[in-house]
């Protein structure tokens, strides 16, 4: 229920309904969204929308179907500009930020699907995502300079590492097309880690699996929260509410409350988006 501005929570907490009230210079250490709003011609698919998530943190974005997850995502990798607000990462603005240049300041994301390339093995899918860590020039590359063999080397030792530690290491020659839909997520995340982000998007990796690989899943999530700031979208709400220290909730691109999983999951405004129903969450 909203009460003076705030949601309502279970127990007497709250979750703003607006921007977080912590101070600006608070997560310099990680990423903040600032008031980002988002509009598609006449439709608005984020309104105002304001996150953090620090370095060590895992942070779930939930929401119905059109509440703009999504939308939020693009605009923090660069493929969507915002109408109005701020991304801030490591305490400087990304605007005017290319894609490619958020990737080299070591934000990456997986995709709903896989997204992996048919013609390339999974061991060369991983390689594409370990760009950032190449350090030999496009010349050097062209040219077959000792530099570049090196580098070359360096990331296929890297790639295969990623492999191994997702425990996929078998699969490494294999192309994606004939793997399980599983290990072809586990290969799209060792993409992703392989060059060692500081944030990582993770947009629904549960998406396809069952029940023993979503636990696989929870329990790889976890282990990345000493290394990284994690911002997971969601659809599995025991996986959300199971690996997250904090969860935002959007509806109609607007956020409607922020807590922890418990504090979210007894927040009567997140059940109405939810479940269609008003519903007075108990004090």
């Amino acid at each position: 229920m909203l009460v003076g501005g705030r949601v309502e929570l279970a127990g007497g907490a709250s979750a703003h309904a607006g921007r977080p009230a912590r101070g600006s210079g608070e997560h310099d250490d990680g990423l903040r969204v600032d008031g980002i709003s988002v509009r598609f011609g006449g439709l608005t698919a984020l309104d105002d929308v304001s996150l953090d998530v620090s370095q060590g943190e895992v942070v779930g974005v939930i929401g119905p179907n059109g509440a703009g997850k999504t939308t939020l995502f693009n605009v923090i990798r660069g493929f969507v500009r915002p109408d109005g607000g701020d991304v801030i990462w490591r305490g400087r603005s990304l605007k005017g930020r290319r894609p490619h240049d958020r990737s080299g300041l070591g934000i990456a994301r997986t995709l709903q699907g896989v997204g992996l390339f048919g013609g390339l093995t999974a061991l060369e899918n991983v390689m594409a995502g370990a760009e950032r860590r190449r350090r030999a020039g496009l010349i050097s590359a062209l040219l077959g300079l000792p530099r570049s063999d090196r580098d070359e080397r360096a990331l296929r030792a890297a790639a295969l590492e990623a492999l191994e530690a997702l425990g996929v290491a078998d699969v490494a020659r294999r192309l994606p097309g004939t793997l399980p839909y599983p290990v072809q997520k586990r290969v799209a995340l060792a993409r992703a880690l392989v060059a060692k982000p500081e944030l990582i998007l993770l947009d629904e990796p549960a998406g396809g699996l069952g029940g023993e690989d979503m636990k696989d899943l929870g329990e790889r999530i976890r282990a990345l929260r000493g290394d990284m700031a994690v911002l997971l979208v969601e659809h599995h709400m025991d996986l959300v509410m199971g690996v997250c220290d904090r969860v935002v909730v959007l509806d109609f691109g607007r956020r409607i409350a922020e807590g922890t999983p418990a504090e979210v999951q007894a927040n009567g405004r997140v059940l109405e988006a939810y479940l269609g129903v008003e519903v007075d969450a108990p004090r």
